[in-house]
């Protein structure tokens, strides 16, 4: 039932108890179901891995916890891809148009005079998911990471602060780091060292102080549902947060990744030694490395998670917890050591995976749902719950039909693109991926390695299935994600299986 037929369901009973079609007085102003709230959540760099009760008995994140028992977790969420290093910047932009990758920027990888992070998007602003919320008679909210080019949050919410377009700012003391036998002169609690404490207080508390204020505000000032869009800038680094977060973390708690490697023997194919991100830690990465950079990243989740805890506190205190749709997600995973890198520029689940957690009315309490789908079909869900049906021009899909059990797939694989170095299909328990700049292929069955660690492409018995996956990925790259890559250029033997 969608949430149109809930309302005149809910109206027609409201007038039956009245009297009004029972033989009763008729009203002159028939009872209307306000809408409901919906308040979205966005973490930064946050992998699936990094919640307690989702398997990983490491990490400490109680808030996170209450939501994925009073919930749905769908457990294979996936970010599509980006067209350059900051992945941020192409998730939110499908997260505010409801387009694909390639088709929510006028940037193209084919008009190289157009850079696609700085072009703007393809729909006008009355048309992105603030402003449909608005059309729905919705009060909209934002604040925190923004990371969307050619428009401002304040231009397309109702009430819009501490708008950062992009990370708090690393210095040159935590990159490379940290040496075994070498002073580590970076400090995840050192304040003097700015980032996430520029301004004098966490950027996370900051966040937390401004979503308790709007939630506690507008049960006060405003009769109309409200949808509030806040953005962490946690987990990404620089990776900080009070002591008391880190010390919970000892390192001799903190294992190595299954998938650990001194170094990815495709790094400077798929995105150069060099990338940003990749220069966090040391050349070869360590174990120690690594513990190092998965203590700290556990530490600012679990502070950012006791912000979201203060965060739904006060949702719970105005009364609206009832009647509001909780959405948490990222807008992308992280690698942290995982087959020897660092970042989110490449195909493996560990950066594309993240949590997407829904709570809400009639949203089943404790339940995890497999499908495959995209982290921004909350925006689509969003706008089902909004409008009381699903939105023909969002390329996106809602999930709300997945947990009615209306529907049993939002699609049939997934995609992923990292510019013209990467592209990727999930489809039916196998992952293949390709670098086309080197002609290299891989393929995981994913059902008996999750980790993604043993390599099947060249055994004989898979030909056709890669042959299958990798017509299936062409007919998708040009039919459904408008992608302007030809990937036939570089794949000749892939192409005498036609």
């Amino acid at each position: 039932m969608n949430w149109k037929s809930r309302v005149i369901y809910t109206t027609i009973f409201a007038q039956c108890i009245a009297g009004q079609s029972c033989g009763g007085k008729e009203h002159k102003h028939p009872i209307e179901k306000q809408k409901p709230n919906i308040l979205f959540i966005l973490a930064d760099d946050q992998c699936y891995e990094t919640v307690r009760s989702l398997g990983n008995t490491e990490i400490h994140t109680p808030n996170l916890d209450r939501l994925v028992s009073s919930g749905t977790t769908f457990t294979h969420a996936y970010n599509m891809g980006g067209w350059n290093g900051a992945i941020s910047t192409a998730s939110r932009s499908m997260f505010n148009t409801g387009l694909f990758l390639w088709k929510s920027s006028k940037g193209n990888l084919k008009k190289k005079s157009v850079d696609p992070t700085t072009a703007g998007l393809m729909r006008d602003k009355e048309q992105l998911w603030s402003q449909r919320m608005s059309s729905q008679g919705y009060e909209t909210y934002f604040a925190g990471k923004w990371h969307v080019k050619g428009v401002t949050s304040d231009e397309v919410f109702d009430h819009a602060k501490f708008e950062k377009k992009g990370m708090p700012k690393q210095t040159a003391e935590g990159y490379y780091r940290p040496q075994l036998g070498v002073e580590d002169l970076w400090s995840p609690s050192d304040t003097t060292f700015g980032g996430f404490w520029q301004g004098g207080k966490h950027w996370s508390e900051v966040l937390r102080d401004i979503g308790e204020e709007y939630i506690l505000n507008h049960k006060s000032n405003s009769k109309k549902p409200f949808f509030m869009y806040l953005g962490f800038n946690a987990p990404h680094d620089p990776r900080q947060s009070p002591q008391e977060y880190v010390d919970m973390y000892p390192l001799d708690s903190i294992a190595v990744p299954s998938s650990f490697q001194e170094e990815y023997p495709d790094a400077e194919t798929i995105c150069g030694r060099k990338l940003r991100d990749e220069r966090l830690a040391p050349y070869p990465r360590t174990p120690y490395s690594i513990k190092v950079n998965r203590q700290e990243y556990y530490a600012i989740i679990t502070h950012m998670d006791a912000q979201i805890g203060r965060i739904l506190e006060a949702l719970d205190k105005s009364g609206q917890a009832e009647n509001t749709y909780i959405f948490f997600t990222a807008d992308h995973g992280l690698a942290v050591g995982n087959h020897g890198l660092m970042g989110k520029q490449n195909m493996y689940d560990h950066s594309i995976r993240s949590p997407f957690i829904l709570t809400g009315p009639d949203v089943p309490r404790g339940k995890l749902i497999s499908h495959d789908i995209y982290i921004q079909d909350a925006m689509a869900s969003s706008l089902e719950l909004a409008y009381g049906e699903e939105q023909k021009d969002i390329d996106f899909r809602s999930v709300m039909p997945l947990i009615r059990g209306d529907r049993i797939q939002n699609y049939e694989s997934i995609y992923g693109a990292y510019i013209n170095r990467q592209r990727m299909i999930r489809s039916n328990g196998y992952k293949l991926i390709l670098y086309p700049q080197k002609g290299i292929y891989k393929l995981f069955d994913l059902q008996i390695d999750p980790y993604e660690v043993n390599n099947i492409a060249h055994n004989p018995e898979h030909k056709e299935r890669i042959k299958s996956m990798y017509q299936e990925l062409k007919l998708l790259q040009k039919n459904k994600y408008k992608d302007p890559l030809s990937l036939d250029d570089f794949y000749p033997e892939l192409m005498k299986y036609e």
